[in-house]
């Protein structure tokens, strides 16, 4: 394995205008040992075309034309053709830093199995980035430098979806890109999760995140909230949810009245609290909206948290950090 070949999976859409950047970033990597299987999902500009070339010049590059519609269905096809040990994902869109690809084959070498390598990720644009960006990136890298990404997997994905690499049979194991399920960054995340796969600590920048008006994440419907909320609830009830405890939804904002609709819709009991002298005692889908003191009187709960507010969220792990509660056990934060 000392010098094993890497698979690069790259499915591509219409970034004509970025995808020389992002294939050259790859080509100028200091492991040279990598296959690149790139797949075009019905571009209508000269995306297959730029791919091409690259693949006419250097056959480590290979180009598909999706069967099928949608990123996860290039994702399989591209996963159905490669031939490498290892497995990583990149953005058509985004750039890698010149020793991604050497820094995370060697996290993998020395750690072995059942793991997945995990890199730091840098956002630009030509116009700045966000406030939320910014506070994305830096709770994914913090999480990343201590290899923790899965201490908070149900307020975000906590592994960036071109960022990451991991054994093909670790891959397979987890069910690689067989799900149909949207975000699917965020879906691969979690059975990363449940397949038990750890995640290595990594203090190093791998991979440049770019953000324009267009890219895939701002625009496309799979990756509306409310589809993040369905991933996060099916896990939970799948991995975490303890059915013999009792189950409280903290907050009633957006979030919270959609987790407890589908909770609803489920047929799952749930008690519903917030610190909302408005709503307190108020009436939404049948439930009773209760103070949250009553987790007094719920000493075994388990907690799904909807508050986003930063500072309210710091005052509720405090809350539960006093009664000796235990983060993932016994609370989870759903934003």
């Amino acid at each position: 394995m000392e010098k094993a070949l890497i698979s690069i999976l790259i499915p591509f859409k219409n970034t004509e205008a970025f995808l020389v950047e992002c294939l050259d970033s790859i080509v100028h990597q200091g492991y040279q040992n990598w296959e690149v299987w790139a797949v075009d999902d019905a571009s209508t500009d000269a995306s297959y075309r730029i791919v091409s070339q690259y693949a006419k010049n250097d056959l480590r590059f290979k180009v598909l034309k999706n069967p099928g519609k949608g990123i996860i269905e290039a994702l399989r096809t591209a996963y159905e053709h490669c031939i490498g040990d290892l497995i990583t994902r990149m953005d058509s869109d985004d750039i890698m830093a010149p020793n991604k690809l050497g820094t995370m084959v060697r996290l993998l070498l020395e750690n072995g199995k059942s793991h997945v390598a995990v890199g730091q990720v840098k956002y630009f644009s030509h116009r700045g980035i966000s406030n939320g960006y910014a506070r994305y990136e830096a709770w994914l890298n913090e999480l990343t430098m201590h290899g923790s990404n899965y201490s908070e997997i149900y307020k975000e994905c906590a592994i960036p979806s071109p960022c990451w690499m991991v054994y093909k049979e670790d891959l397979q194991r987890c069910g690689a890109f067989e799900p149909n399920r949207y975000p699917e960054d965020y879906d691969l995340t979690f059975r990363f999760y449940e397949n038990g796969l750890t995640c290595i600590p990594c203090n190093t920048v791998l991979h440049y995140w770019r953000d324009y008006d267009t890219r895939t994440s701002r625009t496309s419907e799979h990756y509306a909230a409310n589809y993040f909320l369905d991933i996060k609830l099916h896990y939970f009830l799948k991995l975490d949810h303890d059915p013999q405890r009792p189950l409280v939804i903290w907050g009633a904002g957006s979030k919270g009245k959609t987790i407890a609709k589908k909770l609803l819709e489920k047929e799952i009991d749930f008690k519903w609290i917030c610190d909302n002298p408005k709503k307190i005692n108020k009436d939404i889908y049948g439930k009773t909206l209760e103070h949250y003191r009553i987790l007094d009187n719920l000493q075994t709960a388990q907690n799904i948290i909807t508050v986003a507010n930063e500072t309210e969220q710091e005052y509720i792990s405090r809350f539960f950090a006093t009664r000796h509660k235990i983060p993932m056990k016994d609370y989870f934060f759903f934003c």
